[in-house]
C-alpha cells in the first residue's frame, strides 16, 4: 500500500524551511500533500490561489508532491484523502508542546492517522513565515530564506501595497 502525508499550513508565504521538510518528505513517503489551510479569521498576505500556484510552481518538477486546499479538521481532510500520515515541522523546543498537543488530539479524532515530525535543515531552523514578512517589510533581505519565485511575489506585492497606499495619499 502507498503511503500518502499531508503537510498542513498557511504558507504564507513558503519558506525554504517548508521545502526542505517536502522535499525530504517526498523521498520518505510515495506522495505528500502540501496542504494549504484556508482560515477567513487570518488576513493573509497571499491569497490563497496565490499560495497555491506559488507552490504548484516550486513544486512542479516534483511529481509525488501535490498541492491542495482545506478547512475544517485535518483529520477530517487526511481522512477524506486516504492519507496514513501528518507531517508536521518543529524549528525548536519551543514549537513541541503545541505539535504535540496537536498530535495527540488528532490521535484522539482518529487513530488510524499517525503525525511525523520533521526538523528542517539547520539553516532554516530559525525561519517562519511571519518573521519573513516582517523582515522583508522593515526591507530586509530575505534571499536564501524563501524560493526566488517566492522572493519575487514579496517585491511584487509590497510595490502593489506601496502604490495603493500612495494613490490614497494624493486623493
Amino acid at each position: 500500500m502507498a503511503t500518502l502525508a499531508v503537510y498542513p499550513g498557511s504558507f504564507d508565504p513558503l519558506t525554504n524551511g517548508h521545502v526542505d521538510i517536502i522535499a525530504r518528505g517526498a523521498r520518505l513517503f510515495d506522495r505528500i500533500v502540501v496542504a494549504i489551510l484556508v482560515n477567513r479569521e487570518k488576513s493573509p498576505l497571499f491569497s490563497i490561489a496565490e499560495r497555491v500556484e506559488i507552490a504548484r510552481e516550486v513544486f512542479k518538477d516534483m511529481p509525488t508532491v501535490e498541492v491542495d486546499t482545506f478547512n475544517g479538521l485535518l483529520v477530517d481532510y487526511v481522512d477524506r484523502r486516504r492519507a496514513q500520515v501528518i507531517v508536521r515541522g518543529l524549528r525548536a523546543v519551543s514549537d513541541f508542546e503545541l505539535e504535540f498537543q496537536m498530535a495527540l488530539m488528532n490521535q484522539r479524532l482518529n487513530d488510524r492517522i499517525e503525525t511525523v515530525f520533521m526538523m528542517p535543515a539547520e539553516q532554516y531552523t530559525y525561519i517562519s513565515s511571519r518573521l519573513i514578512k516582517e523582515v522583508f517589510s522593515l526591507g530586509g533581505a530575505v534571499h536564501g530564506l524563501v524560493p526566488d519565485l517566492v522572493e519575487q511575489r514579496l517585491r511584487e506585492k509590497v510595490s502593489g501595497l506601496l502604490n495603493k497606499d500612495q494613490g490614497r495619499r494624493t486623493t
